[in-house]
């Protein structure tokens, strides 16, 4: 098994200024071209200084991603569900309802200007989210995204992907952002092969067997973006 990895200690994600992220919530789900476009256009106008950042929760309906990695082979059942290539680093994942994604914008000038600290942070945020349900996520060094153990006895332990993160910087303001499962139709990874990585599977916290719903996951990701990278003041989403 690969050893443990912690996330590294970087320089502080925080602003400088304390300014507060907004953090907005769309309750019903978003189809993925409409938050793309959304998605950038906020992007651009934090970068042009016209808009504040913004941490954008939200549910996709069922499809699959294809980051600037993905390789066509691994989309193994390609008639299954819409597939969509994106500009966010990584390879094939999955979204869909239960899942929550988190489109982070942020002005990385203001945060240190450092992609590899970031992501870092990003890993972070998760593991501190998980740690409200008692859920030990980690690091793993050569694979991007949060990992737990799984121990069934008679087996050797396994891991499995709880949260998937790709992201792009452009004009060092970040978007795109992570996928956290809380309890998603699992079935629909093996479509693909989830992030390039067949040795591992996928979790979520109910197939953990926590009765977890999105509400109660969205407070622990709010209490632990805080302590990762400052405050946050509700906000409109951008769709």
């Amino acid at each position: 098994m690969t050893a443990v990895t912690t996330p590294a200690a970087t320089r502080p994600l925080h602003r400088p200024d304390a300014a507060p992220a907004g953090w907005a919530v769309s309750r019903a789900p978003v189809a993925y071209p409409e938050a793309v476009e959304a998605m950038k256009a906020r992007a651009r106008d934090i970068a042009d200084g016209r808009a504040g950042e913004l941490v954008w929760l939200l549910e996709h309906p069922p499809l699959y991603t294809a980051g600037v990695s993905a390789r066509t082979g691994d989309l193994l059942q390609p008639d299954l569900l819409p597939v969509f290539e994106t500009g966010r680093g990584g390879q094939f994942t999955y979204h869909g309802p239960g899942q929550r994604v988190a489109y982070v914008m942020l002005d990385l000038t203001r945060r240190g200007r450092d992609v590899r600290g970031f992501v870092r942070g990003l890993e972070r945020w998760i593991i501190g989210a998980l740690d409200a349900f008692n859920v030990k996520g980690e690091a793993r060094e050569g694979r991007v995204g949060v990992w737990v153990e799984r121990r069934v006895p008679g087996l050797p332990p396994r891991e499995d992907k709880i949260a998937a993160i790709g992201v792009r910087v452009s004009r060092w303001v970040s978007f795109h952002g992570i996928s956290f499962n809380v309890e998603p139709d699992l079935g629909h990874y093996a479509g693909i092969v989830p992030c390039g990585i067949t040795e591992h599977g996928v979790t979520s916290l109910v197939d953990l067997g926590l009765p977890v719903g999105m509400d109660d996951a969205d407070a622990a990701l709010k209490a632990s973006f805080r302590q990762v990278f400052g405050p946050v003041e509700d906000a409109e989403p951008p769709v």
